[in-house]
Order: structure tokens, then sequence, then C-alpha cells
């Protein structure tokens, strides 16, 4: 009889075909699903040629997405989606994406059913931990690792331990996912959940749409954490089985598990959340944010460019309009959300605000393409990730918060709630 275990120690346990697997274990694990996009890929690609292996390990069973610098904004961003595309079209690769088909890698590959509830993701980028949100375990690893997970299929891990963080109460109006795990880093700090599991549960999380759970695993690594998940419910199951054929795996927490620590959070006395430079772990409350006039708004991003984000942009931004000396861009995760966006009118209440609507890629998230800061200047993003220059100058200043803040934010050339609009 093997002993309790989390959520996360069975699906690695399975996936290395042991019986039980305890925390600080060196496993070898089987990969449901391996990724990289345009920036990490070919050196992956490089290391992979370098094994030797004349195949990848399974042509089924890896992704590979352009989202960060497409589409191309320079010669050498052109140079490496080539690389990419040309080894996508000689192994075959089933899932090789790129503009027109796709979008951000975290938000397309639960979009087209590539990840269920049980699977073993690993992926060449830090967000990997966003299918978390599916039940699965998901994770991110330097493309040296990819390029060796490509031509095996297998990956070597370290058992983390495991945070327990339990959300109770009904959330307040404009608060969501991302206000939750906000103010979650604030309790933790970023370096809080190193190489450990975040595990998010509680009635809060149960009510909590799929859409939001993406936006807290994705910033689980923001923690520091290995991983990100949420048990599989109905919510999950319905949403998978609307794009897989597959049968999920579902696993769940046994009672008696062992957990590190519990962090018990009222979710009910949480107020929308803003993030101030340099450290997305650096909140407070909206209401205690004082005078912080905006140059730039951007909405999007694998943490908030997901449609129920962008209904919730629209809502606040009808009949309204982006203060003036204030950029608002946005962009939808993906192809197909963008088109629901259409389909929805969202676009047009976008446009018609003053917003400018742009092709669904990563962005200005990472300093990219398509809203780069100048010196001096500041932003509220709906990102993960607000460290000195991230998206651009290293003397701008990134504040982090939800669609909802953002829109609002963008209407009043300052940093504020939808209550003031």
């Amino acid at each position: 009889m093997s002993h309790p275990m989390t959520i996360t120690e069975k699906i690695l346990a399975f996936h290395a075909g042991l019986k039980a697997v305890k925390p600080g274990e060196l496993i070898k694990a089987r990969v449901d699903l391996a990724l990289a996009n345009d920036i990490t890929a070919p050196l992956a690609i490089q290391v992979f040629e370098e094994i030797g292996r004349e195949k990848v390990f399974d042509a089924e069973k890896i992704a590979l997405v352009a989202d960060h610098f497409v589409p191309n904004k320079d010669i050498p961003s052109a140079q490496q989606a080539k690389v990419m595309k040309n080894f996508a079209i000689k192994h075959k690769i089933a899932h090789y994406y790129e503009m027109g088909d796709g979008g951000i890698e975290h938000v397309i590959l639960p979009e087209k059913g590539l990840v269920g509830p049980g699977d073993l993701v690993i992926g060449a980028d830090s967000h990997t931990c966003t299918y978390g949100a599916l039940g699965a375990f998901s994770t991110g690893v330097g493309s040296t690792d990819l390029g060796a997970v490509m031509a095996t299929g297998m990956a070597w891990l370290k058992v983390p331990s495991t945070i327990r963080v339990e959300y109770q109460g009904k959330l307040m109006p404009w608060v969501g996912g991302k206000d939750l795990i906000l103010f979650t880093l604030g309790q933790i700090g970023v370096e809080g959940a190193n190489y450990k599991s975040l595990e998010f549960c509680g009635e809060t999380i149960r009510n909590l749409p799929m859409d939001q759970r993406f936006t807290m695993t994705n910033m689980a690594v923001e923690g520091g954490a290995k991983n990100g998940i949420v048990e599989p419910d109905d919510i999950t199951v319905n949403y998978f089985s609307e794009r897989s054929v597959r049968e999920p795996l579902m696993f769940k927490s046994d009672d008696g598990a062992v957990y590190e620590r519990v962090l018990k959070i009222p979710a009910e006395k949480i107020e929308p959340q803003v993030a101030f430079p340099h450290s997305p772990d650096n909140v407070r409350p909206v209401s205690k944010v004082g005078l912080v006039t905006l140059d730039q708004v951007f909405i999007g991003s694998c943490t908030n460019g997901r449609l129920d984000d962008l209904r919730i942009v629209a809502a606040i931004l009808k009949g309204k309009g982006v203060a003036k000396g204030t950029r608002l861009i946005v962009l939808p995760g993906s192809q197909w959300i963008f088109k629901k966006a259409i389909q929805e009118g969202l676009v047009e209440t976008f446009l018609d605000a003053g917003a400018v609507v742009g092709p669904p890629s990563c962005g200005p998230c990472l300093g990219g393409h398509l809203g780069i800061l100048a010196e001096g200047e500041k932003a509220l993003s709906t990102t993960n990730r607000n460290f000195v220059g991230r998206m651009g100058h290293p003397k701008s200043e990134v504040y982090l918060a939800s669609p909802a803040i953002a829109a609002a934010s963008a209407i009043l050339g300052r940093i504020g709630s939808p209550e003031d609009v």
C-alpha cells in the first residue's frame, strides 16, 4: 500500500512507472508533450542534432509555436522562426503553429485540446506551468533539456514538495484569478515557493472559471514554483471534453497527503491588486495605489489574453474612450479568441474606445515588440513580470494588474478601478 500523495506526486509517480514517490526523489518520467517557441526551439534543435538521433521521439507529442517575435520583427527573429519551421517540416511535427493558425503557446495548447488532466508536459518556456490549471503536471526547462526530451521522450525531475493554498469565500466585484495570484505572491514572495509545487484549492477556486485558473497557474513560477496545479473537476472536464476525444486522467490529492505548509487565504477580503515595480510580489490593493499616471496599457499575454479577459475589458470600455496621452494595446491570445472577439463585437468596442488591436502574439510582454517602452514611461500590463527593463527601457516602469483594472486605467489615464469609471 503506497503512502498518501498529493496530486503532483501522483502524476509524477504515474509517469515514472512507480507506485509512489516522495519529495526530493529523482525520477525519470515519460513526457506526454514537449513544447518550444521561436526563441527557445533553435537552441533545443541544435542540442537535438548534436545528440545525433535520426528521429524525434514522437512527432505527435511535440508542439512548436511561433509566438514571441512574430510577425517577424527583424532579421534575427525571422531566422529563428525559419530554423523552427524547417525542423517542423523535416520531422513532420504534427503540432507546429505559426501566424494565422496559432497564437500564444500557453493559450493555444489548451484551446486545441493538446493538454489535459493527468498529463506531464515539459516546455522550454518558464510559463509552461500554465497547464496545471487543467490538473496536469507542467513545468518549464532550459532549451538544452528540451533538446534531450525531443530525442528521448523522457525527463529527469526532482519531486517537489507542495505548498497547499486554500482560498475561501466569495469574490468582491472585479476581483478574479489575477488578483488572487498577485495577493498570494505578496504573501509568499518571489522565492517563497522555490522548486515547490503550488496547489491551489478551496471553494473560491472550485467556483473559478477555467480562463482564470490558467492565470493563476501561469504565475506560479513568479513565486519560484516548479509547477502550479488545480485538481480537475467538472469545470476542467467540460473544458477538456469540448476540445479533445482523449479520456482525462483525474488525479486528486489524498487525505493525509503531506504538505510543506498550508496557506489559508480569506478570498472575500481581497480587493483588486496591483504589483508595483519591479517585482510581481510588490503588491498593494488598488485603493492604496495613489496617483500613477500611465503612458501605456497593455492587455494580452499568456496570463490574461483569453476570451473572458477580453469580455471584461469590453464591458468596461463600452461607450468610453482611452485617456489622451495613454496608449491602449490589446493583443488577443489566439486566432480563435481574436475571431470570437470580432463576432461578439468586442473588437469594435476596443477600436471605438481608441485602442490598438494587434495580432495574437506575446508582443510587448517580454519587451519583444508591438509596444516597447521609452525611458521614464510607465505602463500597466496584464502580463506576469515587471522586472527592470522587462518591457523596454531599463528606466521604464511596469505595473501588473487584471484586465478589469487595465481597462479602467486606460480610460482614466492613471491606475484606477472600474469603480472610478
